[in-house]
């Protein structure tokens, strides 16, 4: 308990559960597509794939995180060959 009172007294705070499902159900999601992308040779899955595994480590709100996945996940569904 003390631990987390040092934590929040340097200015850092938990993620809520909600986000940590977000950061790992969008990391999955760009997992599976770079791979297909990899194997499909299509650049632009296999990248939107990369974006989407790394894009929770700038995004501090739950709201934009969701936000930015879902809108990342269409933008590859519509771009793909």
């Amino acid at each position: 308990m003390d631990e987390l009172k040092n934590l929040q007294s340097m200015g850092l705070t938990l993620p809520s559960p909600a986000y940590l499902f977000g950061a790992i159900l969008f990391g999955i999601i760009g997992f599976a597509a770079y791979r297909y992308g990899k194997k499909a040779s299509d650049i632009v899955t296999k990248w939107g794939g990369i974006v989407l595994m790394l894009y929770p480590y700038a995004i501090s709100e739950t709201w934009q995180l969701y936000a930015a996945g879902f809108g990342l996940c269409i933008g590859i569904y519509i771009l793909r060959r």
